[in-house]
């Protein structure tokens, strides 16, 4: 129980990665606040309970606490509500912030393929609004606590779309905003002993990706040709596990303002993913060929051989 007496904030976490990193964080010992969106009427299950419900019912069930909260997190006047009465139940007391929330995901889907010239421009706010702004505005309410006791953990769920073309233009200066968001909140934030990061993780076989990509014994849906990257991808608790280890490490103000590789933490720290396995690293060269369309090049290469972090982050000022 690393983190007992310990609070966290996990924005997002009725599903995927959110979901999957809240159970770690309670796991640990953490009380762990999850937010989401308040359901509509068409949700049901057995228990009567929604995706958040449920998710805090099962951290409390691993030995932390779970507490669900309904946060719309396109309205920044819940965000600071939210704020103001975790600051007022727990008397300023704030000692982990994971912002996850995305609502992106449905709105990249549909305009996949399109240029942006040719895509409603308001995508950019369905894409950044929760994925960006609110991201920062959850960042300067939770410092503000953090700062005050000299001590915290902001982790930043981004990805490599920050680095090279992902998806559509929005979503790639979004997260390329988001990992600057993390280095440079954490200039600011490193006399107050509060570290600061962004957190990448791999190919993780979320609810959606297990929909959409292949199945266990590797049949390809949708004809997507990276889709087996998903099949030996991570579990959506394998970040959870580095934040976990990262929370509890003595010396985590030497990687504040970095940007971090879910399985170069795993290597680290010496977690393997819940199912045992070790999964592939971004870095990896093997990976990256198989990404872009070599897999025969790539089955020559063995998993250990990986790009140094300078090699994939120079030019963009993340080191």
């Amino acid at each position: 129980m690393a983190l007992a007496g310990q609070l966290a904030i996990v924005t997002g976490a009725s599903r995927g990665i959110g979901r999957g990193i809240a159970l770690q964080l309670g796991q640990a010992g953490a009380t762990v606040y999850i937010t989401g969106r308040k359901p509509d009427q068409s949700f049901n299950n057995k228990l009567g309970l929604c995706g958040l419900e449920e998710t805090a019912e099962e951290i409390t069930k691993r030995g932390g606490k779970g507490i669900a909260r309904f946060v719309d997190h396109q309205n920044m006047d819940e965000v600071k509500n939210f704020f103001e009465n975790i600051e007022k139940d727990h008397n300023g007391q704030l000692d982990i912030l994971v912002n996850n929330a995305y609502q992106g995901v449905t709105a990249i889907s549909e305009n996949m393929g399109k240029p942006f010239y040719e895509t409603d421009p308001y995508v950019w706010d369905t894409i950044n609004n929760v994925g960006l702004r609110n991201h920062y505005f959850c960042t300067v309410y939770a410092a503000r606590l953090m700062a005050a006791r000299n001590k915290g953990l902001i982790v930043n769920v981004s990805s490599g779309g920050g680095i090279r073309y992902i998806f559509n233009v929005a979503y790639g200066v979004g997260k390329q905003a988001l990992d600057r968001l993390s280095v440079d909140a954490a200039v600011e934030l490193e006399k107050k002993n509060v570290c600061v990061v962004s957190i990448w993780p791999g190919a993780a076989k979320t609810e959606l990706s297990s929909q959409k990509f292949p199945d266990e014994n590797g049949t390809p849906k949708d004809g997507l040709a990276n889709s087996m990257m998903f099949v030996n991808g991570e579990t959506v608790e394998y970040p959870g596990k580095a934040i976990v280890a990262l929370a509890s490490d003595p010396k985590r103000m030497n990687k504040t303002g970095r940007i971090l590789i879910t399985e170069d933490l795993g290597r680290e720290y010496g977690f393997v993913d819940i199912d045992g396995k070790t999964p592939p690293n971004l870095r990896s060269v093997n990976f990256i060929l198989h990404h872009v369309g070599f897999p025969n090049i790539a089955k020559c290469i063995p998993n250990w051989v990986r790009l140094p972090g300078w090699a994939i982050w120079a030019g963009n000022g993340h080191l």
